[in-house]
């Protein structure tokens, strides 16, 4: 072999090993993780410190479903996962988020409920969750505090 011969089997073998570890790196397989996106998020002011609920669009663009399996806020200590099936409401431990798929909470069906709030949000305010999930990263969340009556209208603005 002669030096230019052994220079492009080199630069041929160096390309080849880089394709291969970038293909490795698999954007391909990170994609079909779940990173989900959160739209219109809010929350109704609450009538007292009791309760109060939360509503959103939790979009997984991935692959892959997943499940929302918790949620934390510094307003309370007691977040729950809640369904409404046959016009009832019952606690969940999850809820499912499709691939590519969504999931609404929405008012008269699956939504978070706070319970024993540590103060009484009013209409302007935020409250920050953090959304858990079985296979992605959490989520943190700004929910915007709407008047009592307030009715999303679910687009895909934020």
């Amino acid at each position: 072999m002669n030096a230019r011969t052994t220079r492009r089997l080199t630069v041929a073998l160096s390309l080849t090993a880089a394709l291969g570890i970038s293909g490795c790196s698999g954007s391909g397989d990170e994609a079909a993780e779940p990173a989900p996106t959160v739209s219109g998020a809010f929350m109704p002011e609450p009538v007292n410190d009791k309760m109060a609920g939360a509503f959103m669009v939790i979009k997984n663009g991935s692959k892959t479903a997943d499940k929302l399996t918790g949620v934390t806020s510094p307003l309370s200590d007691d977040l729950q996962i809640h369904e409404t099936k046959d016009q009832k409401m019952q606690q969940v431990p999850a809820l499912d988020v499709p691939a590519n798929g969504e999931l609404r909470l929405e008012r008269g069906g699956s939504h978070i409920m706070f319970m024993g709030l540590k103060s009484t949000p009013k209409v302007g305010d935020k409250v920050t969750v953090e959304l858990r999930f079985a296979k992605a990263d959490p989520v943190k969340v700004e929910l915007d505090v709407k008047e009592r009556t307030y009715t999303a209208q679910h687009s895909n603005a934020h």
